[in-house]
């Protein structure tokens, strides 16, 4: 549903507010004298196994500590501020961890996993310590810190905002997250928590896809994010584009702690401490928006607001020092209705009410069996239940009604052998029992090129089984080379087929600072239940395939600074078409039509596509006051539709710049800024003689996606302020979103009320604050 804030009045003077009591602050604040402390554990990052007698020390300090046999180490009496720590392992590659935030009567936790030296006798003190790499992925792979996305820039706490400024992410409207990786659309991706796929990380999830509006994922929960756009390893499977794998920070395993979070969409807070005296923890919070609150209470310039909530949760239980278990759970429930009145005032093409229940709840058990091999074994549950009504507002048709349940159960097994120190195996099991109850109904309406689609119900309860098992043999057959030669089988009982893909990775270290890397491989993804369940044969539906290749190369211009540049192929087949719109690419239909998939009585398996880039990505991680990442990408993204015509995608920018950084003076203040410009995407301009007859949008056919949206481009400012008292600190944050205010292009849509093209732009200038009470 679009929503307007048009009248920023309001928040203003809360901003105003709260800038008088940031100015207050100082004078009941000081960090002289105040001290936190920094504890964690190092691992092998190949058998998971303890690091007895690593150096932790603190960069620019006298101050460190060695691990004890568990791995474990402390540091206490810290200055509270930012620091560096370097962790060094006789016979293992110096590491180090950026960003460290040291708080008053607090401790820090900080985990480190250290790879054995690729270059045994050689100095490798240049490559050393700020960037890791993944041993089977050289290609097409990128981590943040938790503190890296906390306080980036144009995100507002949401981690999928945050991977906009990536030069593999197109650029297409602000008003939704929705990650659009190397011209795939939203239903490639996934997401992994803890082992745990979780579909989609959004509230108000686009159904069958992965996208949304707003992030559900608590970022003060995250210890750190991967992010893989290409190339990826047999273990993960049914996506063609990405994978998100992100690991949730333990509890506090000796004291209770608790934090008050207040910005400007919703208020909340987390709460954790130890379990079973140390050996677990627990972590916890729940979030509530209150737009809906402003809205009832004060004239925000419309009638309207989503009302969302979240609860997230997770516990650690140390079963003994080799066993682990893990207990996962995201909840969400998401809320907004509008009527006629507020559809006209917004200009609005539909209006009614969405009410969406989210939930995955998963359990996972992390085994070391030996100094060799470990393995992890998660089984969980997800839910998502969609109540939705929608009206034309022309004519307050009811245009359709969504009353479905999708449900999926899963187990999930990893297994790592190291064989010797140049051979490692990984094998697992995938299997997954999906459930999805709809009650469904679409009116008869006029499709996106003006013909009538006559009225449509289906009632279907369908289940489905897949399984899949995989294997990656990871080789270090001279010094300088890694290979990756993996496989994967997938078997859905739907269609009763079943899938092989097999993948290969090489590295090729060319120095200390400089790596020549490639991969390929074969990627097959099942279609949303959702668009198979409306017509029995299809089944007989081949899944889309897309197959990658990937060449790139790292160079180390200093051991904090990292330039990549990566060139990539992506050739798809067997896409979705709807006959009756052989010129359309229906997986797409998300972008051009409601934002959400319409009925489709028959579907072929003719379609092809393709997407191929160049992409430079400059990263700096934060040595001394500075960081900084710079990207560009020059790609294009077609499709051939059922005409045999090849034709842009909806994604296909062509370019995207982005360039984004920050500045920590010390230890209280830090400024940071996003700048991206990009090229526009296409649209199908209206057949406007078409669209006055019925008095709806009918796009030209003639003119599929050949017009094109004038170049985005946006800045986003944003400041942050750290206070430190005796037993508790503070941080306030400000930001302000399309700072000069450009009028940037969401769509153009069909004004029913006077009858002629509009427009509908996305966010103007935003102000966003955020406060962060811990204590």
């Amino acid at each position: 549903m679009k929503l307007k804030l048009s009248d920023l009045k309001l928040t203003i003077t809360i901003v105003t507010l709260l800038s008088g009591l940031i100015l207050f602050l100082p004078t009941l604040s000081s960090a002289n004298g105040l001290k936190g402390s920094i504890q964690g554990r190092v691992l092998d990052a190949d058998s998971k196994m303890p690091l007895a007698g690593t150096n932790v020390s603190v960069n620019g300090t006298q101050m460190g500590s060695a691990t004890d046999v568990n791995g474990q180490f402390s540091i206490k009496n810290v200055p509270v501020g930012s620091y560096i720590l370097r962790f060094d392992y006789i016979g293992y590659e110096t590491h180090r961890k950026t960003d460290i935030i040291v708080r008053s009567n607090r401790i820090t936790y900080v985990n480190a996993e250290l790879k054995m030296s690729a270059l045994e006798g050689e100095a490798v003190s240049v490559s050393a310590g700020y960037f890791t790499e993944s041993k089977d992925q050289p290609t097409s792979v990128i981590g943040f810190s938790a503190e890296e996305i906390r306080r980036a820039p144009g995100s507002a706490g949401d981690v999928s905002r945050i991977l906009m400024s990536l030069p593999s992410v197109a650029k297409v409207n602000d008003q939704s997250n929705s990650l659009i990786v190397r011209g795939g659309s939203p239903i490639e991706n996934s997401f992994y928590i803890d082992n745990i796929e979780i579909p989609n990380i959004n509230h108000y999830p686009t159904q069958g896809a992965s996208g949304g509006p707003i992030g559900m994922v608590n970022v003060d929960f995250i210890q750190d994010v991967d992010f893989y756009t290409g190339g990826f390893s047999s273990v993960y499977g049914d996506k063609l584009s990405s994978i998100m794998e992100m690991t949730f920070r333990e509890g506090n395993r000796e004291e209770f702690d608790a934090q008050l979070d207040l910005n400007f969409a919703g208020f909340g807070g987390v709460a954790e401490g130890p379990l079973f005296n140390g050996k677990g923890s627990w972590l916890f919070s729940a979030r509530r928006s209150f737009l809906d609150l402003l809205v009832k209470a004060f004239s925000v310039g419309t009638t309207t607001a989503p009302r969302y909530g979240d609860v997230q949760g997770k516990l650690v239980y140390d079963i003994n020092p080799n066993h682990k278990l893990i207990v996962l759970g995201v909840w969400g429930d998401d809320h907004i209705s509008s009527d006629l009145d507020v559809a006209i005032e917004n200009d609005m093409i539909v209006f009614g009410s969405q009410d969406i229940f989210e939930n995955t709840t998963g359990l996972n058990w992390r085994a070391l069996w030996s100094k060799n091999i470990y393995s992890n074994t998660a089984v969980s549950y997800t839910s998502t239940k969609y109540n939705e009504d929608y009206y034309e507002t022309n004519t307050s048709v009811h245009l359709t009604r969504n009353r479905s349940l999708e449900q999926n159960f899963k187990f999930r097994n990893i297994n790592h052998l190291r064989l010797n120190n140049k051979n490692t195996l990984e094998f697992g099991l995938d299997a997954k029992h999906l459930i999805s109850d709809y009650d469904n109904f679409f009116a008869e309406y006029t499709d996106a090129l003006g013909d009538t689609t006559p009225p449509f119900i289906f009632d279907s309860n369908i289940s489905e089984n897949r399984v899949a098992v995989f294997v990656n043999y990871i080789s270090k057959p001279v010094k300088r080379i890694t290979t990756t030669l993996g496989v994967r089988a997938d078997y859905s009982s739907y269609n009763e087929k079943g899938t092989v893909s097999p993948r290969f990775a090489v590295s090729v270290r060319l120095s200390n600072r400089t790596s020549l890397n490639a991969s390929t491989g074969l990627f097959t993804q099942s279609l949303p239940l959702l668009l198979l369940a409306q017509n029995p044969d299809n089944k007989k539906l081949s899944e889309p395939q897309a197959k990658h290749y990937i060449l790139g190369i790292d160079h180390l211009l200093s051991e904090n600074t990292k330039l990549t540049v990566e060139a990539y192929q992506k050739d798809y087949s067997h896409f979705p078409i709807d006959p009756s719109q052989p010129s359309l690419f229906l997986i797409d239909e998300l972008f051009y039509r409601y934002g959400f998939f319409f009925n489709h009585a028959e579907i072929v398996d003719n379609g092809k596509a393709y997407s191929r880039g160049v992409e430079l990505t400059l990263q700096k991680k934060l040595a001394q006051d500075f960081y900084g990442l710079t990207s560009f990408s020059y790609f294009r993204t077609r499709y051939r539709g059922g005409d045999g015509v090849w034709r842009n995608r909806a994604f296909d920018n062509q370019y995207v710049f982005s360039a984004e950084g920050g500045y920590k003076p010390n230890n209280k203040w830090e400024f940071s800024c996003r700048w991206i410009i990009a090229g526009g995407v296409p649209y199908t301009p209206f057949d406007l003689d078409a669209s006055r007859a019925i008095n709806r949008e009918v796009q030209d056919k003639n003119r599929i996606n050949e017009a094109r949206y004038p170049a985005y481009h946006s800045l986003n400012l944003r400041f942050d302020r750290r206070f430190h008292f005796s037993r508790s600190n503070l941080v306030f944050y400000f930001s302000v979103w399309n700072a000069y205010n450009h009028k940037n292009i969401a769509t153009y849509f069909w004004n029913e009320n006077e009858q002629k093209q509009d427009v509908v732009y996305q966010w103007t200038l935003l102000p966003i604050f955020g406060l962060e009470y811990e204590f």
